[in-house]
């Protein structure tokens, strides 16, 4: 899965706004608006991201 599509359905299951992760990830509240206009990330970027997602995915799994 492509990494906007995982930031999409993340936003999705969490009802977070696009601005607010970009913030939250990686300091950028217009992140997830320029990947839909096709900005391509750096490697440390991608790798904040990650980690963000990591972090959240199992943050919602200690909660279940």
């Amino acid at each position: 899965m492509k990494l906007l599509d995982r930031i999409e359905r993340h936003l999705k299951d969490t009802h977070m706004s696009a601005t607010r992760f970009g913030r939250r990830a990686v300091g950028d509240p217009r992140f997830v608006l320029d990947l839909r206009l096709g900005r391509r990330p750096r490697r440390r970027t991608l790798e904040k991201v990650e980690a963000y997602l990591a972090s959240r995915s199992s943050a919602e799994q200690s909660h279940q």
